[in-house]
């Protein structure tokens, strides 16, 4: 086996070493912090929590409106409009070849999205509606400041105006 140089010796204690401090940072109370800590510290505040909750409860909203735009809601309107399939609504730009497929504009997909969007967006908009109303609530009306007293200028000017008056 043969000896290691000085330098890379020197190097890897560096490297160690700056290791070490970085995963062993002191937290604002003075005490050494370790990265998973300092890490589960930050997930695990109430915001970061909140936030992730809100995600998930959001995505399985919108596959919940999604279903119902296209399930529920738009089978009658076609119905209505005379038997249409809004998913299968189309402009053909081009037609199929034996190399490439179709290349079609789909806007009735783009219909079902854009309700699903006003369902959603209203839904939001309740929802916020709702808690502005209870915050609202819960806070006291502050009652009107008092002005504020007159200032040296105000009041000097004041008293000279005054004996102008009287004058």
């Amino acid at each position: 086996m043969r000896p290691c140089p000085a330098e890379v010796v020197w190097a890897l204690e560096l490297t160690i070493n700056l290791i070490i401090r970085l995963n062993n940072k002191i937290d604002p109370r003075g005490e050494t912090m370790s990265m998973i800590s300092e890490f589960k510290d930050f997930a695990m505040r109430g915001n970061v929590v909140d936030m992730a909750v809100g995600i998930v409860i959001g995505g399985a909203f919108g596959k919940i409106v999604s279903s119902f735009v296209a399930d529920v809601l738009m089978p009658p309107i076609g119905l209505i409009l005379g038997g249409v399939d809004f998913s299968d609504l189309a402009i053909t730009l081009s037609a199929a070849t034996e190399e490439a497929g179709a290349v079609l504009l789909k806007y009735g997909v783009f219909v079902q999205t854009v309700v699903d969007f006003l369902i959603i967006a209203f839904a939001i908009f309740m929802v916020v509606k709702a808690m502005n109303s209870v915050t609202a609530k819960d806070e006291p009306e502050a009652e009107p400041a008092a002005p504020p007293p007159p200032s040296n200028e105000e009041v000097l000017l004041a008293e000279i105006r005054d004996a102008l008056r009287n004058s």
